[in-house]
């Protein structure tokens, strides 16, 4: 397997942006918050950010709001980028600004429009290569901009009618990590369900639920630390024992039977080809 070089940073949605609210669940914002990592990762204050708004229904007050944050950490170089259509995605000012880019993040809304719009495109196959080959790149994206990172990707479903089958929608991401499903605000929008449903679609794959302002720096393409405030819940479908997705109808009730789950917080680690959880200095392994 080609080992990646670059670095890949989901983020759960609603991150800490340096507003001041919800003091009570967040990081010391400048020091500890999830986009000072990412800024870290990047490469520094010097580094070049690009946010792309394609996800988002109100792309200027997206823009507007990460401008203000990353001008509150004393960013030097952030850019925002809309891409409103499959045309621009093939723009050469568009291009160039990927080219010149230290990080990419994606904002949330729609990870569908991520995928229509930007799938396919030299932006796209920019993206790919240069995670795929340099150091020190950085692609991150939040709620909808990390869903989008998979292969198989959520592309919406109920938690109201959650392990019933068909509660899910799958849809083609930019499969920038073709072995793991994300999920977004995955706590405070109940979507332990349609987790589920996914990784019993993808038994082979591992789902990653995130809390809002919980993220994951994933390095080579396979070490995942988990940053912010929340939790980040692992699904690990290798062990099922039991799994009748296949044999169902659609708005049959599923049973699975022994789906490995992880919960995690601030500083643990997973190692994805090994399955292994690190919390501290003690390594776990699914049985």
């Amino acid at each position: 397997m080609k080992k990646i070089k670059g670095t890949l940073i989901p983020i759960g949605g609603n991150e800490d942006k340096g507003e001041g609210k919800n003091e009570k669940y967040t990081l010391e914002f400048i020091e500890d918050g999830i986009l000072s990592h990412l800024v870290e990762e990047a490469g520094g204050l010097e580094a070049h950010i690009v946010i792309i708004t394609t996800a988002s229904s109100i792309p200027l007050e997206v823009g507007e709001m990460y401008m203000k944050a990353f001008t509150t950490l004393e960013c030097k170089n952030v850019h925002i980028l809309h891409i409103r259509n499959k045309e621009d995605a093939y723009k050469e000012n568009a291009i160039s600004l990927i080219k010149k880019a230290n990080c990419v993040m994606f904002s949330g809304g729609d990870q569908s429009k991520i995928t229509n719009k930007i799938g396919a495109s030299p932006i796209h196959k920019l993206l790919l290569d240069r995670y795929q080959n340099e150091e020190g790149f950085v692609i991150a994206g939040t709620s909808a901009g990390a869903m989008a990172m998979s292969k198989e990707m959520i592309a919406g479903g109920s938690a109201v009618e959650s392990f019933i089958k068909g509660a899910v929608t799958m849809y083609k991401g930019l499969d920038l990590i073709p072995e793991l499903i994300f999920d977004t605000h995955f706590i405070q929008r109940g979507r332990f369900g349609r987790q589920s449903e996914a990784v019993a679609k993808f038994p082979d794959l591992i789902g990653i639920g995130l809390a809002e302002d919980t993220g994951m720096i994933i390095s080579n393409g396979n070490d995942c630390t988990v940053i912010g405030s929340g939790m980040a819940i692992i699904f690990d479908g290798s062990n099922l024992s039991h799994n009748n997705e296949a044999d169902l109808q659609e708005g049959a009730p599923m049973t699975m039977a022994n789906l490995t789950i992880h919960v995690l917080s601030n500083g643990d680690k997973y190692d994805i080809a090994k399955r292994k959880v690190e919390v501290g200095s003690v390594i776990v392994e699914a049985n």
